[in-house]
């Protein structure tokens, strides 16, 4: 062969490779159920200030969507990458909550939350996040080492064993830190509200969208341009192909449950912040909606979990406000409706 025929090989390999094609139609769904929020709330509301209040529940909206997808993402990585249900992931939210109350409540660290710096206050909340990451993930491989490494494929004894581990977490954290409601205060700089126009924004939700996509970006990174995500990935695919190489598969899906854990116990921080309280039933609480977003997303879709995240949030959010009675149902009737569109959830995960 020419040296003059080789571009041309080239060219035509690369035609030959099918690029991925991005799926459009459940993005649409994003903007949509926000422009129909606006006239659901000016109908039910008043229209004199129904723009401010469409924006104020808006970002309201997105600033839990972020948190419900925070902790959503760890269930996601942990049943879409290792096959496991674990219906103990509440324990995690909660933990990693109290955990950080604690830190916060230490002598220096509350000292920066009540200055009036903003510097200051996201250093004291980067502390109580990484002390809550690190506490849970720690607690993460205890509990797969002890629970979940015994019924690797066994769904059934999965959901029966890690609601087991969580009933017994639950009562454990009453015993070390009480059975009562522990207020949760934002720190000073993130307390008070914004103006956008005529819309008022309380600051801690704009805090609690930046964190949603920084972590949203993250692991899309890491999963789609690294090599361990690239090992995690053709381990679910096929696990003896990639030991064959001499990659251990075992200990990379410990690192994913140690992950998705960890990620659980930021979500419980954020939970707590956002409500400024907590309790020992705050993750059985947040549980059942955490696993409504990964159904919706596409079980084990980590894009798929971030869109619905957002989905249910502003579809509860907006009729909490227009038409609370329907609000109680509002999630469940947007997964049935969802489900009946893409049985399979929004994105399918190509190995289920």
């Amino acid at each position: 062969m020419s040296t003059a025929e080789l571009p041309i090989a080239k060219n035509s390999q690369a035609r030959a490779i099918p690029k991925k094609q991005i799926d459009w139609a459940p993005l649409a769904l994003l903007p949509i159920i926000v422009v129909l929020g606006f006239p659901l709330i000016g109908y039910f509301g008043s229209w004199d200030s129904a723009f401010s209040t469409w924006i104020g529940l808006t970002f309201a909206a997105l600033a839990m969507g972020m948190i419900y997808f925070i902790i959503a993402s760890g269930l996601t990585l942990i049943f879409g990458l290792m096959d496991v249900l674990n219906f103990g992931h509440g324990l995690f939210i909660a933990f990693g909550a109290f955990v950080a109350w604690t830190v916060l409540g230490l002598g220096p660290i509350q000292s920066m939350m009540i200055a009036d710096n903003l510097f200051s206050n996201i250093g004291a909340l980067l502390l109580a996040m990484l002390a809550a990451m690190v506490a849970t993930g720690i607690l993460g491989w205890i509990f797969e080492k002890v629970l979940i490494r015994r019924v690797y494929g066994l769904h059934l004894m999965q959901i029966l064993i890690t609601m087991g581990g969580m009933v017994v977490g639950e009562e454990l954290i009453k015993v070390f830190w009480g059975p009562e409601q522990k207020p949760m205060l934002l720190p000073t700089a993130l307390n008070g509200s914004v103006l956008l126009g005529d819309a008022v924004v309380e600051k801690f939700r704009l805090f609690a969208v930046v964190i949603g996509l920084i972590v949203f970006g993250v692991l899309m990174l890491v999963l789609n341009r690294t090599k361990v995500g690239l090992l995690i990935r053709a381990g679910v695919q096929d696990r003896e192909m990639v030991e064959s190489l001499g990659y251990r598969i075992k200990t990379l899906f410990i690192g994913v449950f140690i992950t998705g854990a960890a990620l659980a116990g930021l979500g419980g921080m954020m939970w707590g912040l956002y409500n400024q309280g907590i309790v020992p039933q705050l993750g059985a609480g947040v549980n059942t909606l955490v696993f409504i977003v990964i159904i919706i997303g596409g079980l084990g879709s980590t894009g798929g979990s971030f869109l619905a995240a957002l989905l249910v949030s502003l579809v509860n959010t907006y009729t909490n406000y227009a038409i609370p009675k329907v609000a109680l149902v509002s999630t469940i009737l947007l997964m049935v409706v969802i489900l009946a569109w893409r049985p399979n959830g929004l994105y399918k995960v190509t190995n289920r």
